[in-house]
Formats: C-alpha cells, structure tokens, sequence
C-alpha cells in the first residue's frame, strides 16, 4: 500500500508537471484597446506635451508599428472586425443607416461569429474582458455569449443613453456630477450592476478587475481584453490625474490610461508571467476631431474617426512579449484583422476555417522579423469600399472631409492616389502618373465586392 501510494503521489506530480508546462507553451493574450485614441496622442508617437512613460517604455521593450490599421473608422464596426478577424460587411456589423449600435438596437454580433475569445476557449483558455463591449448590449450578444468568461464593462458608448441635464457639464466640471447625464449601465457577467456608471472612477475600476483577473488566472493560459471607454467624450478622470496633464482634461485622460496600462505590464512582471504573456495595445479609430480640444490628434495624418483617410483608420499599435518579440520598429503592414489567426497561431490551434478570414497570422513577423504577409487593407465606409491600399498606393473612390457635419461625399473618377511611403499625410495625388495602378487598384476592389455575400444588416435592426 505504501509503496502503491508513493507511485500515485509521483504520477499526480508528473501530471501537474505536465499541465504546467502545457500552459506555459500556450503564452497569455492581453489586447488593451483605446477609444478614439489619435495617432499621435502618444509619446512615444511623437506628442510633444503628453507624458506616457508607460507606454513609451512598452514601445521601447517590445514592438512600435507604424502602419498597423483598424477594420473601419469607427466604434461598432472597428471592434466586430478586431474580434472575429473579419470585414464588418460579412456579418452584418456596418450599416448605411446607422453607423454604430445605439441604446435602442435590436441587433449585434451573430451568435454564429467566432471572436478571438470563443476560438481561444478551445484551446484550454480562460477568457475575460474588461470595459467597453459595443457589440450588441442585448443578453444574446454580450461578451459571455460571445466566448467570455466574465465580462465587466459598459455595453456602449459613454455618450449615450442620455437624460436630463447639461451635456455639456463634463467640460468645464470634469470632477463634478457631469456623468449623471450619461445613463449608461455597468454590466457585470450579465447583471446591471449600477446606472448610471460614475464615469469619473471608470478607468480606475477596469483597472482594478483587469488586475484581479490576471492575479486569478496567473497559472494560465489566459486571454484578457481591456477595452477602455475613453479617450471617447464625454471624458472623466478622477482627481489623481485632474489638471496633472499639459495637454488638458483629454491629456489627464491619456495620462491615467497609460497609467493602467503600467498596472497591467507591473502586474505580469510581479507575478513572473511577463515573458508567457504577449500584450497589444491599439485604438479603435482616429480621434474625434469634431470636439476641437476635448478631441486627440492624428499626428501628421490627414483624416479622423468617421472617415478613410489615413488619421481615421491608422492607429498607435504596440506589441509587448519580454524575451519573444524583438524590440524595434515595423513599418510593415498590419491590422486588427490579424490578432485572432494570431492569437491562434501561438495558441498552437487552426484559425476557423469554415469561412472566410481577412486577417493574416503575423506572428512570424512579431517573433522571426518577417515580412508581414499584409499588403492590403479595404476602408470601408459603411457598407461600401471608399479607399483601398496596396503595398504603398493608396486610392480613394469617395472622400468626406471633415468626416463630421455637413460635408458631402465627394465621390472621384479617377480616383485620389497617394504613394503612402513617400506621401503619408495624403496631400499630393499622382492618379494622372499611374493609371496602370489605379486599373489594378479597381480590380482588386471588385475582387473583394465579389467575396461578400449579402447578410442581415445588424445596425439597422430597432
């Protein structure tokens, strides 16, 4: 018996053993994902007054791309495609009504969608998100229908589902009862939790559960979204960061972001999981220029959240894996598109294969310094393709500039092309030098349009 029992001893410790060692070849995901953030809102990407000494020094210990880009140009359709690693269009998360989901839609992501978490699920993972959701705020399309374990966060934008009172309070009174006139709903696991959520804790509190989770689920594998509501107006901080920025309130509110962002990256060393564990952080869109100064900046980008050119969909991307991922710079092409055959990729899994994928698995680029097999990306507008990129020409078929207010659409035949390498801020169109591109640009649009097939537009359901 006592030698029997010894023998089960040892075999229980070689099958911990094992299970350990299986959870370490699976490395952590951590996908940390602004609101509204600018192009060159960071230091790190060239903000002269913005201190974000955490995330500069991510950028310098890991991964700074350059031209690394979102599914569309804004909120609803920029998360869908970052998900489940498809164009919006395949599965109904654009619309030519209505741009994104609202309070009062009745639709979202299908339950037939497989999301980074739902894939990562099968892979052994646990899988909790943090923060903004904006897929769909019905029971049938929140996070844990979606592949999630837990889910803390607000289901939509932190505009909306306004009552009575000023607006406009937050901003001149950013510490004051401004948030009151914003009823938006903290949802826990499928609970309100609270409504309306006092916005002024909001990054702080993510935070503190983004955290928590990482400190529960430290032996791994785990994947964990934090997708902060801000910089996205109205904007709150609390007073920890009020008036510390010199850019302002949106700079007080870069400012606590990067701040969590250095909670998150001090957590995965403490607990010596750091080099099993790869950390993206991005943007959803460009920033929303339309609020003048409570708005970001696109750097030298021309364009802003609500429209293709280059500002409203190129986005500050930074990749973070000690030991793994090479420190530099990639100028290389990338996208949101990529992260979930990526993610598969290291999980050691087959991307879904059962339909079709936009997204490429880079991570021979993150790890090997190879070309990225990206060369181009399709701008959605809606529903329709506006500009399309490839390799270093970029060309644009319809243009709204400002992307908000009462500028028409300007449709162009030929089309604006812009050589992205040498020309990034798009202001010298070369189409009268190149029609050999533009004709090759057109075909690969029309290839594309052809791909689609018609789906059930899900924004527009009410």
């Amino acid at each position: 018996m006592r030698q029997f029992a010894l023998l089960l001893l040892a075999a229980l410790m070689i099958s911990c053993t094992g299970l350990r060692a299986d959870a370490a070849a699976k490395p952590n995901v951590v996908i940390i994902f602004a609101d509204d953030l600018g192009y060159g809102d960071l230091s790190c990407f060239g903000h002269p007054t913005i201190h974000t000494p955490h995330l500069d020094r991510m950028a310098a210990e890991g991964q700074r791309w350059t031209q690394f880009y979102v599914a569309a140009c804004v909120c609803t359709p920029s998360r869908a495609g970052l998900m489940t690693g498809r164009y919006p269009i395949r599965n109904g998360m654009c619309s030519d009504k209505r741009r994104v989901l609202f309070p009062d839609s009745k639709g979202g992501l299908p339950a037939s969608e497989i999301t980074i978490a739902a894939a990562l699920k099968k892979a052994g993972y646990n899988t909790g998100m943090v923060g903004k959701w904006h897929l769909g705020h019905l029971p049938q399309f929140q996070p844990t229908s979606h592949g999630f374990d837990t889910y803390y966060g607000i289901p939509y934008s932190n505009d909306m589902d306004r009552v009575e009172g000023d607006r406009n309070l937050w901003k001149t009174d950013p510490t004051g009862d401004g948030w009151k006139v914003f009823n938006v709903p903290m949802i826990h696991d499928g609970k309100v939790v609270e409504q309306p959520v006092d916005q002024r804790t909001l990054t702080r509190r993510y935070t503190e559960h983004a955290v928590d989770y990482i400190k529960k689920h430290k032996d791994g594998p785990f994947f964990l979204y934090l997708a902060h509501s801000m910089p996205h107006i109205p904007l709150f901080t609390n007073d920890k960061f009020h008036n510390t920025s010199r850019r302002g309130l949106y700079g007080d509110v870069i400012e606590e972001i990067d701040w969590s962002v250095g909670r998150v990256l001090d957590t995965l060393r403490e607990l010596n999981i750091a080099d099993n564990t790869m950390v993206v952080f991005c943007s959803d869109n460009g920033p929303w220029k339309l609020f003048n100064e409570f708005g970001g900046s696109s750097g030298l980008l021309r364009g802003e959240k609500g429209a293709t050119f280059e500002g409203g969909m190129r986005e500050p991307t930074i990749f973070w894996w000690p030991g793994k991922i090479k420190p530099g710079v990639v100028a290389d092409l990338g996208s949101t598109l990529d992260l979930l055959p990526t993610a598969c990729a290291l999980a050691g899994i087959e991307a879904p294969a059962d339909r079709k994928l936009d997204g490429y698995d880079i991570s021979p680029t993150l790890l090997h310094g190879k070309a990225s097999p990206r060369d181009t990306m399709f701008y959605y507008y809606g529903q329709s393709v506006w500009a399309v990129r490839k390799g270093r020409y970029k060309a644009h078929f319809v243009t709204k500039e400002p992307a908000y207010g009462r500028s028409p659409k300007v449709p162009h035949d030929p089309p604006l092309l812009f050589d992205l390498e040498t020309d990034p801020s798009e202001q010298y169109d070369i189409a009268k030098d190149h029609p050999d591109v533009i004709a090759d640009l057109k075909a690969l649009v029309q290839q594309h349009t052809e791909s689609v097939k018609p789906v059930v537009d899900q924004l527009s359901l009410r």
